[in-house]
């Protein structure tokens, strides 16, 4: 079960739709807030497809090559998790032909998009379940969702008590996937927006259809339609079970181990062991593995780590390590934010509020990525790591050539003594870190290397 050919090779950028970009104001609810203003789980700020098909100039100026969209289909929330129509763009957000403009935008610059698919649970206004709530247990769809008692509270303070519901949030009725009617509408829905175009789906809490039988088939419907779309789940642990279903999980445990090294709470031997250990586990689904720094589930990066030079060291490991990586929307420019709803800021369109010295390295990380085939599609080599002088090194190795990625994670200068037979390095050869454009000669089969604080190289 091979990885779609063009994910070790994608850069991706998610896109929280509401907030990237207004293009279309006529198309904004009543209600509507300023641009920036403090995001709240009930707030709408106007962004729009037509705002990212008029930013697509500066997502190929960034060097993005694929975009994950948070759900775009019709709900009553900023976040769209609480579906109501699967099949229609939510008109906040604009029009089918407003998607179909984005789709051939993306599609004739060589950017994939991948959507966002919520098949656990449905929001309150699905036909379904209003069904339910006008028609109590007489309604045709009453096996469609968990329902314990009729009829179903749905409002009101408190969990869901009478129906499950994801987390007990009643906003989120869980829908009944043994039911094959059920079954027969997520597996449409999956068919009808790859006919549309679409190049994946990103899909929401799988392990809560808890169904190896209901993900075969899933899989088996989308590669039906489209042999080269790309499955994602969203699986907050490491668990190789879900790549029999998937091409790639989004890898929020590599998250957890960046930003532990760089913040100090993880030693450098711990941080190399989980390197080497989580491609041990995926085996060839480690280049389909989509690699978060951040997401709109958790703090913002630089809120995190607190520090620029910190965030471009965890970019450097995120953008060497196997697999393809991420960027949440703004994470590039230093946007700010702790948990939710604050990390799902506006994008500020200011360049003033910018820090772009992030947005240069993003720029950089990702066009160096494009020109060396060992950086996407490269074996992964343990080559050092040093508790005390909190440094790490690990390789990418393709057909002889390779580079070698070189952390310091300390806020002192390092010299580093690494050990380069593995990248097949011999005494006397040249190697340049294509970062910073520094020299060294090999001598024997060691590389002597100097890192200031913070610093990530990558050696060729």
């Amino acid at each position: 079960m091979s990885v779609p050919y063009w994910v070790p090779d994608a850069v991706f950028y998610q896109i929280f739709p509401d907030r990237f970009a207004n293009g279309d104001p006529a198309n904004d609810p009543p209600n509507v807030v300023p641009w920036g203003s403090k995001p709240t789980i009930w707030n709408f700020m106007g962004g729009d497809l037509r705002g990212i098909l008029q930013r697509l100039d500066y997502l190929l100026d960034l060097g993005i090559t694929a975009i994950y969209l948070n759900p775009i289909f019709q709900a009553t929330s900023n976040h769209r998790y609480n579906i109501s129509d699967y099949y229609r763009i939510d008109p906040k957000l604009g029009t089918m032909d407003d998607f179909r403009a984005l789709l051939a935008a993306c599609h004739a610059n060589g950017v994939r998009v991948v959507l966002d698919g919520v098949f656990n649970h449905t929001g309150r206004g699905f036909f379904a379940f209003n069904d339910i709530l006008e028609n109590g247990e007489h309604s045709p769809y009453r096996d469609w969702y968990h329902i314990r008692r009729f009829p179903p509270r749905a409002y009101g303070e408190g969990q869901a008590e009478d129906y499950e519901a994801w987390w007990g949030f009643r906003s989120l009725p869980k829908l009944n996937t043994d039911n094959p009617a059920v079954r027969a509408f997520i597996f449409d829905v999956a068919r009808y927006w790859l006919a549309q175009g679409i190049d994946g789906w990103r899909l929401d809490v799988p392990n809560e259809i808890d169904d190896d039988a209901f993900w075969q088939t899933f899989r088996q419907v989308v590669k039906e339609a489209n042999p080269d779309a790309y499955l994602v789940g969203e699986i907050w642990t490491a668990d190789a079970r879900w790549v029999r279903h998937f091409d790639g999980l989004m890898h929020y445990p590599l998250r957890e181990a960046i930003l532990g090294f760089v913040g100090g709470a993880l030693e450098a031997e711990a941080f190399a062991e989980q390197l080497q250990s989580f491609v041990a586990l995926y085996g060839e689904h480690a280049q389909g593995m989509y690699l978060p720094l951040g997401s709109h589930d958790t703090e913002r990066v630089i809120t995190v780590l607190g520090d620029e030079a910190k965030v471009r060291l965890a970019m450097g490991l995120q953008f060497g390590y196997p697999g393809a990586p991420a960027v949440y929307y703004g994470d590039e420019i230093g946007l700010e934010g702790g948990k939710d709803p604050d990390n799902r800021r506006a994008f500020p369109w200011d360049e003033g509020q910018w820090r772009r010295e992030i947005r240069r390295w993003v720029q950089r990380l990702s066009a160096l990525r494009r020109r060396i085939p060992a950086l996407r599609r490269g074996a992964f080599v343990p080559l050092m790591a040093r508790n005390a002088q909190r440094c790490v090194a690990f390789g990418r190795l393709l057909a002889g050539e390779g580079v070698a990625v070189v952390a310091n994670a300390s806020a002192v200068r390092r010299h580093c003594h690494l050990p380069v037979r593995g990248m097949g390095w011999e005494d006397g050869r040249i190697v340049r870190d294509l970062l910073s454009g520094v020299e060294q000669v090999v001598s024997g089969e060691m590389l002597h290397w100097d890192l200031s604080p913070w610093q990530v190289a990558w050696l060729a």
